[in-house]
């Protein structure tokens, strides 16, 4: 129980005790026989008095409970969690309608008996509480962004020009897409579908860890299932598949549909996935996760439709680039498309569809998803040859679950795993307050917000970066020691310390690396173009600093592709084009192929309002 709880029910059972002896007294006074009727009236205060005392606003505790999970404990608030809604659903009405056989078509993963007992359970149990998580930061990303962010600069005019050919709630619904997908490509640094170690946030695997082995034809750090859509979005770093998650997330939070599409082998029946699909009106517009491009349409106009990318073989043809990539699907492989339901067996159970119904005002969420009506919707559209859910989120929780237990197996392993995102998940004062910052940045609060008296982002991300000589310092300052939770424990020789004090250092400085970058993205969704560059560039990207962490061995940024990518785009809002189109021609960046892209239509873009003063003076 919470501590504002437990104080409400002292104050509850110390107004209860008192009325009880006032009826005492009254009694007491006036006897049994006389002024009953004042004794029932005392009484009928009473319980209206504990009937009051005891109404809790239950889904308002959920709300509140969410919003300050980071600062929780996760146990602890799990419990509460499950509780409150517990409790509210007590006497409620209960919707009996029967499981969405969709289920089957993740059998291979969970099995169809187990999927749709989950699903029609009316309870509310642990698990969920960890959907609702997603459910809760999703929507409030979601929301901030769609108010606060500008639009991909590449498609204002076309945006524009649209705006009369399609229905005004289309084109609110493009732009909210349009929107969300820059978000995501901006603050989610691109990783191949199969990383390489040296380019992992993380230490390297220590000398002697065993490999451990996977189910389901998984492998170690595998494509997609590695993290989940949450882990992306709280670390900023994910590969095209986990991108993907999470714009489909967004999208459902702003009530948009969006789903991946993927190629279906005709030898084995194995999908592919190659975009992401936004379905607005009877139309698919196509995302490009691994690209971090939207598809460019006909003369590379605008964003594709799937209906375009069939019928029209430039489309796929022109995501090629000559002499450095070939885009791997042609206008031939998408003429039927399997469409991939980024949904888990709580977003379509009976319970999170109940949820739903009662959250009103600012606990709005979408918590459930009618994937029948969904997917009949969808697959009404030409080159639609099927509606599926996506394999990829459970994989996830059965990829985390077998990890973990081979981490028990393997104490290399556990610490590999836990030395991971220890700077954002471990325990240590420097660990929960850079967790606080990314809570707030992901929230869209940036400052200080004075009606709660909390620092925002920018402030408490600006604490995590320790000079440089501090850390260097920590070895034989006593003082800092004690700050950073440093000590030599009894029996602990001199090499274990100093392994200790290494290992705490690379902390610090990878804790300094994500703030200094988060800082950076901060400065840019400011639209303080100027000081994002400058952020960028000078602290980020200083090569002497690069030059010094590669001589000595430290622990490298694993945002250096994606801080480049995000001063491209911060010289392009500056009109610096020319800066822009060379630093999106890096050689060996892991997005090296969407960048190329990038570059090649913001030259045609550039070309083309050159050339309108020209055409204006000869006419």
């Amino acid at each position: 129980m919470n501590p504002a709880m437990y104080a409400s029910r002292l104050v509850m059972l110390s107004r209860n005790l008192s009325l009880l002896g006032l009826i005492l007294a009254v009694i007491l006074a006036v006897g049994c026989s006389d002024n009953s009727a004042k004794v029932k009236a005392i009484e009928r205060q009473r319980q209206a008095r504990i009937q009051a005392d005891t109404t809790v606003d239950h889904l308002g505790e959920v709300h509140s409970l969410l919003s300050r999970l980071v600062e929780l404990n996760p146990q602890e608030a799990q419990r509460e969690l499950v509780y409150h809604l517990n409790r509210w659903g007590e006497g409620k009405e209960f919707d009996r309608d029967k499981a969405t056989p969709l289920l089957k078509t993740i059998s291979a993963v969970i099995p169809e008996q187990q999927a749709r007992e989950m699903t029609e359970q009316a309870s509310f149990v642990g698990s969920d509480t960890d959907y609702l998580r997603d459910c809760y930061l999703f929507r409030q990303i979601s929301e901030w962004v769609d108010r606060e962010s500008g639009e991909d600069p590449m498609l204002t005019d076309w945006l524009n020009e649209i705006e009369s050919q399609l229905p005004e709630e289309e084109v609110v619904k493009l732009r909210t897409a349009v929107r969300l997908f820059d978000w995501t490509v901006r603050n989610v640094g691109y990783e191949p579908l199969q990383p390489e170690t040296s380019l992992l946030p993380h230490p390297p695997f220590p000398g002697g860890m065993s490999i451990p082995e996977f189910s389901l034809g998984m492998k170690f750090q595998g494509p997609g299932y590695r993290q989940t859509d949450y882990e992306t979005v709280w670390r900023g770093l994910g590969d095209s598949q986990q991108r993907a998650g999470v714009f489909t997330q967004l999208c459902r939070q702003a009530s948009i549909p969006a789903f991946v599409l993927a190629t279906q082998s005709e030898q084995d029946g194995t999908l592919a996935v190659w975009s992401v699909g936004v379905l607005i009106g009877n139309e698919v517009y196509l995302f490009e996760p691994e690209l971090g491009c939207y598809v460019p349409g006909p003369g590379q106009v605008g964003i594709a439709t799937l209906s375009q990318a069939r019928s029209d073989a430039s489309v796929l043809r022109r995501l090629n680039v000559v002499s450095y990539f070939d885009y791997p699907v042609a206008n031939s492989d998408v003429q039927q498309s399997i469409a991939l339901l980024n949904v888990t067996p709580e977003a379509v159970s009976l319970r999170m569809k109940q949820l739903e119904s009662g959250l009103t005002g600012n606990r709005r969420m979408k918590t459930f998803v009618d994937v029948d009506a969904l997917a009949t919707e969808i697959d009404a559209v030409p080159g639609i040859a099927g509606v599926r859910l996506w394999d990829v989120p459970l994989l996830a929780e059965v990829y985390a679950a077998e990890l973990k237990a081979a981490a028990m197996r393997d104490p290399l392993l556990t610490f590999w795993s836990q030395a991971s995102w220890a700077i954002l998940d471990g325990m240590s004062d420097n660990a929960k307050l850079l967790a606080l910052a990314r809570w707030r940045h992901l929230h869209g609060q940036f400052d200080k917000d004075d009606e709660e008296d909390a620092e925002g982002a920018r402030v408490l991300y600006l604490q995590q970066r320790a000079p440089e000589f501090e850390i260097e310092d920590l070895g034989i300052d006593v003082d800092l020691q004690k700050a950073y939770g440093v000590r030599r424990e009894l029996g602990m020789d001199q090499n274990q310390y100093e392994m200790q004090l290494r290992y705490v250092q690379d902390l610090m400085r990878m804790g300094k690396n994500a703030a200094t970058y988060w800082v950076s993205l901060i400065q840019y969704d400011d639209e303080r173009y100027e000081t994002a560059q400058t952020w960028f560039s000078k602290r980020v990207l200083d090569s002497d600093l690069i030059s010094r962490r590669e001589l000595t061995g430290d622990v490298l940024s694993p945002w250096v592709a994606a801080a480049r990518y995000n001063l491209a785009r911060s010289l392009e809002r500056s009109g610096k084009i020319d800066e822009a189109i060379q630093l999106y021609k890096t050689d060996g960046d892991p997005q090296e192929h969407g960048n190329r892209l990038r570059a090649r239509l913001l030259d045609k873009r550039r070309r083309a309002v050159e050339a309108e003063p020209e055409a204006a003076a000869s006419e």
